[in-house]
This record gives C-alpha cells, sequence and structure tokens, in this order.
C-alpha cells in the first residue's frame, strides 16, 4: 500500500470511530520547565513571562491552546502556545515555572498534550 493510501486509510478509521480531534491529535512524552529569565522575547514576539500559563512547542501555531495533564499526578492546564521548542530529543513540551506549578511538576514529568 502506499503513502498516500495508507494515510487516507488511517484518517478514515480514526473518523469512523468518532474520536474527538483533540483525543486523535494527542502527544505523550515528557515535558519540562524552561527560562526563568523574565522579559526575554518568545518566538512570536511576547516578552517571556514565567507568571503566564504559556508553553513553546515545536509545531504547533501561536496562538494554540493545549491542555497539558501530569501522567503521575492527573493534574492538568490549559496554556497557550508562545514560544518554539524544546530543543532537546524526547521532549514534547516546554512550559512556564507557572505552567509546572499548575502541574504540580518541577523539572520534568511524563504528561499527555491535547489541542483544545
Amino acid at each position: 500500500m502506499n503513502f498516500k493510501l495508507t494515510a487516507l486509510v488511517t484518517t478514515i478509521m480514526v473518523a469512523s470511530l468518532n474520536i474527538p480531534a483533540n483525543i486523535a491529535n494527542a502527544q505523550s512524552g515528557v515535558a519540562s520547565i524552561y527560562s526563568t529569565e523574565s522579559g526575554s522575547r518568545t518566538a512570536s514576539g511576547e516578552r517571556l513571562n514565567p507568571g503566564a500559563l504559556t508553553a513553546a512547542h515545536r509545531s504547533l501555531p501561536f496562538g494554540s491552546k493545549v491542555l497539558i495533564t501530569n501522567r503521575n499526578n492527573g493534574r492538568s492546564v490549559v496554556v497557550t502556545v508562545n514560544d518554539r521548542g524544546p530543543f532537546v530529543r524526547g521532549r514534547i513540551i516546554d512550559v512556564t515555572p507557572a505552567g509546572g506549578r499548575a502541574l504540580g511538576f518541577s523539572g520534568l514529568a511524563s504528561v499527555t498534550v491535547e489541542r483544545e
């Protein structure tokens, strides 16, 4: 089966399951807390605010809202993507210190990320 046909069949199979789009597009992996240097600029041009619920993601559009769930304790928070990253293999999202506190971790955590 060629790639285009495989992709089409996969899309049809997911759509036929009536799975909400955000679940079908969920990512699981490691989250980290990034820079606490307040005032530096993010990739979107905004000033970094360690107290805001924002995040860095490699590919989601700036302004996207994502629900992040800490798989270790079940805590969740909605953040806004305003930066690019993380640039460390194995990590899927960087959150501000405020996001880390809301999720109940400091350092690294196993998370699920779903686009709202």
